[in-house]
């Protein structure tokens, strides 16, 4: 069963007097360059600096940048080390897309990587090479979790161990969400936490590329010889894996067409015709957006936005079934399962960029930033859960799982 226990933590020094909220970051992997530039203009020492660091003079030096930015932070005091390991209580309090007050509350820890085989750790989506070779260079220069990967735990009442009345730091992020920070020092509590997850196999949310990152590291230092106990680990946060506990969003597809994107784009209803019974949605406005996204959900149908403006698309089952028929059940009913067997054949030499706000997507179309996008409906959290028992995994960029923990509430060394 899963190894789960306390680590010392790296954190930002509070008796500084920065505002916290000013040195974290969103995850790497959902900054794009405008956002990239105003968290480091943010604070000269936010987290994006650590996580998508910039080449200095010589290029190629990004990574060993991000390790000697981490270890003069820590010789400043800037970051400073709990003396004694502890798991920490994380809290998000957010307003959801129906205006209703939720919250997630996890624990951070170190979670033990498994050995092949073993079924502790349970993955649902595949990964891209390209991130996952990238991550593997920031950790090999830095030997640091620089932020958690997402865990769901099967056990019930998990929740009750967490205690939240020693707050380490608190934050708020663009979207209003307040992050807060715990010490759980209690051993009481934290031998039952390290026992509820314990109990049953993690369910891996979010962090697919960090965590095959974090294996693929383990293995290359056995391979040299080399003993080391912090490799066999990762910063996990675990949640509970509970309907109230969880919001899953979409993740959509920007589309790039080949040769003239614009031209093409005209006639993609025709080509997805093939496949789709293809509805006009009306213009491409922020309530069309709306509007189409409930459509989508009363008919079981995919979104798209083109130069026409917005598009209703009914999966044909003549068609899709058989191009579906070899997937598993769990991922066979998934959009983006949809997409990869039905669609990308149908669009030669296009690329994808993921994205998960539908009405900035579409904004992006009406830009020219993309020739055209597809929305997709959001996996439940049944379905997730469904995937990752059965032992299959979803195509990759399926689930978005928000809020998003922020980078650099803690850090955990591999040292």
């Amino acid at each position: 069963m899963p190894d789960f226990f306390p680590f010392a933590g790296f954190r930002y020094d509070r008796d500084r007097g920065d505002d916290l909220t000013a040195r974290v970051a969103p995850p790497y992997d959902v900054i794009d360059e405008d956002q990239r530039r105003t968290l480091e203009a943010t604070h000269p020492e936010n987290a994006v600096r650590l996580i998508l660091p910039r080449d200095g003079d010589v290029d190629g030096d990004r990574y060993d940048r991000a390790a000697s930015d981490y270890e003069r932070w820590c010789a400043q005091g800037v970051l400073v080390r709990d003396s004694e390991p502890r798991f920490y209580g994380y809290r998000m309090d957010f307003t959801d897309e129906h205006g209703r007050a939720r919250h997630t509350l996890g624990v951070v820890g170190a979670l033990a990587l498994p050995e092949p085989g073993d079924g502790t750790v349970l993955p649902h989506e595949r990964t891209l090479p390209k991130a996952k070779s990238d991550r593997l260079a920031l950790l090999r220069a830095t030997r640091l979790n620089l932020d958690p990967i997402w865990g769901l735990s099967l056990t019930e009442g998990l929740s009750d161990a967490i205690d939240t009345s020693r707050p380490l730091g608190e934050c708020t992020d663009e979207d209003g969400t307040v992050h807060s920070l715990f010490a759980i020092d209690d051993p009481a509590r934290q031998r039952a936490i390290r026992e509820g997850v314990a109990a049953t196999p993690v369910v891996l949310a979010d962090g697919h590329h960090r965590f095959e990152t974090a294996l693929n590291y383990r293995e290359e230092r056995r391979h040299a010889g080399i003993a080391d106990p912090g490799a066999d680990a990762i910063m996990t946060f675990v949640v509970e894996l509970a309907d109230d506990q969880l919001s899953i969003e979409p993740i959509h597809r920007l589309l790039h067409l080949p040769g003239d994107g614009h031209a093409a784009a005209a006639s993609l209803r025709d080509v997805l015709g093939s496949a789709f019974t293809v509805t006009d949605a009306g213009p491409n406005t922020a309530a069309g957006v709306d509007a189409l996204e409930s459509a989508m959900r009363e008919s079981g149908a995919l979104g798209l936005v083109d130069p026409d403006g917005l598009a209703l698309l009914v999966p044909r089952r003549d068609v899709t079934g058989p191009a579906l028929a070899h997937e598993p059940a769990p991922v066979a009913g998934t959009d983006a399962a949809l997409v990869e067997a039905v669609v990308v054949p149908l669009l030669t030499g296009a690329s994808m960029e993921y994205r998960h706000d539908a009405r900035g997507v579409a904004a992006l179309v009406a830009s020219g930033v993309a020739d055209a996008a597809l929305l997709l409906r959001p996996v439940s959290v049944a379905d997730t859960r469904a995937a990752a028992l059965a032992g299959v995994r979803m195509p990759q960029k399926t689930t978005f799982f928000a809020p998003k923990p922020r980078t650099g509430m803690v850090f955990r060394s591999l040292d």
